[in-house]
């Protein structure tokens, strides 16, 4: 009884106690890259477009001149459409399978998010980003990161509503969030004919505490791949 009436607490605890700490999701940079990414337009993209370009370059806001010579790059698109209209582009985090395939590959966020900001170049064009967010149910949530009718580098950021869910009730506790992808869109009355974007060092402000028990280790997902990946053998 007595670890009955525990265990709720254990949740309760871990939703009021703060260790917010920043992490960064991705760089974009060659040697700390996490993933690769997939670039892909909707119905009306132009023949030849998205083109991707990893750029040796960086917001100087972020990074200074970088003159300590650090291997720094942002991930770069070019689009364009053959009509206007709302049009978009997806930015997806992937990898290759066995045979080679591009595979979709979300990513993994720590602990439990309060922001996400990132780092984006405009070129002046009425468009918008967006991050869709997959719960631990398979929902996908959309949240509007910000225009990008600016010039030049601006950082994005967003609070993480609460009504999306990043806990449950039964171990493990803490029931993560993965990154789907960052989705472009065009406004109808704007003009579509060529579109630079850049991006760089995608970052969560997240609370990384976490209530330890007895035996906690057990409910990690981790250690129960390695338990269960065998049953039947």
């Amino acid at each position: 009884m007595l670890l009955l009436l525990l265990t709720p607490t254990l949740l309760v605890a871990d939703e009021k106690t703060l260790n917010l700490e920043s992490k960064i999701l991705e760089t974009f940079d060659p040697d700390t890259r996490t993933t690769e990414w997939l670039i892909r337009g909707s119905k009306f993209i132009t023949e030849g477009f998205p083109k991707k370009a990893y750029a040796e370059t960086w917001p100087e806001a972020l990074f200074g001149t970088n003159r300590e010579g650090n291997q720094l790059a942002v991930l770069g698109t070019q689009f364009k459409f053959d009509r206007q209209g709302y049009n978009f582009v997806e930015i997806i985090p992937v990898t290759e399978d066995a045979e080679g395939n591009l595979v979709h590959n979300p990513i993994d966020i720590p602990g439990r998010v309060q922001q996400m900001d990132l780092w984006a170049w405009g070129s002046d064009f009425d468009y918008y980003l967006e991050a869709h967010i997959r719960d631990f149910r398979g929902v996908v949530h959309v949240l509007y990161l910000g225009s990008l009718n600016y010039v030049g580098w601006k950082n994005l950021r967003i609070n993480f509503p609460s009504y999306i869910p990043q806990s449950q009730q039964y171990t493990p506790y803490l029931a993560g969030l993965q990154l789907e992808k960052l989705v472009v869109w065009t406004h109808p009355t704007e003009r579509v004919h060529n579109c630079y974007l850049y991006l760089d060092q995608i970052k969560v402000l997240t609370d990384t505490f976490i209530s330890r028990f007895d035996g906690d280790e057990l409910s990690r997902p981790e250690k129960v791949e390695e338990i269960w990946q065998t049953e039947g053998e």
